[in-house]
């Protein structure tokens, strides 16, 4: 199989990106965003997802942190397309439930070449570390409109933000790490009827 691997950079006038992840990795993270929450959420997806992940960014946080987490999301985006190739052979769908004490999350993701994002994540406060939860959404959805997915994200339960956010996020990565696996029965096949993703 040939290496998952990508490397994307996105330069603008509110930021400047650069993101490589080796989805056939071990889980390394490298986070370098200014948002430190955000940074500890992406490691969650590396370290579950064992896919190897750096994400290098400054942006304009000087007004808010809305321009580089959305951009973050693009170009991470971006690169998981550019990695997942022709998707033969992928298992194509991952599901996964996660929780932390009492915060339970479920996040179920489909590389079908249809960007959509269904999110239902009540937070119970507004701020985590500094870090405007909002912003999560904007991730999420800069993501799917750029790696090509299906996604639903939905918190079932929890009364701590911060609790909430990581069984998100460490759900994401799971249901990642399922849906890149390759499907040894797939093998050389497109996971869809009509012959394409």
């Amino acid at each position: 199989m040939a290496e998952r691997k990508a490397s994307i950079e996105r330069n603008t006038l509110e930021t400047q990106i650069k993101v490589s992840v080796n989805l056939d990795g071990t889980g390394v993270g490298s986070f370098a965003t200014g948002l430190p929450f955000l940074d500890h959420m992406l490691d969650q997806v590396a370290r579950h997802g064992m896919i190897d992940i750096e994400v290098d960014a400054s942006g304009d946080l000087e007004i808010d942190a809305h321009h580089t987490v959305e951009d973050i999301g693009i170009t991470l985006g971006q690169a998981f397309k550019e990695a997942v190739g022709d998707k033969k052979g992928l298992c194509r769908y991952g599901h996964a439930y996660v929780p932390l004490d009492e915060a339970l999350s479920r996040v179920v993701v489909d590389f079908s070449g249809r960007p959509g994002v269904e999110y239902d994540v009540p937070f119970v406060r507004a701020m985590v570390g500094g870090f405007d939860v909002d912003l999560f959404y904007e991730f999420f959805q800069g993501f799917v409109n750029h790696a090509l997915v299906t996604l639903h994200v939905d918190n079932i339960r929890g009364h701590n933000a911060h609790h909430q956010a990581e069984t998100v996020f460490k759900a994401f990565g799971r249901a990642l790490r399922m849906a890149l696996t390759p499907d040894d029965r797939m093998a050389g096949i497109t996971p869809s009827t009509k012959g394409t993703l």
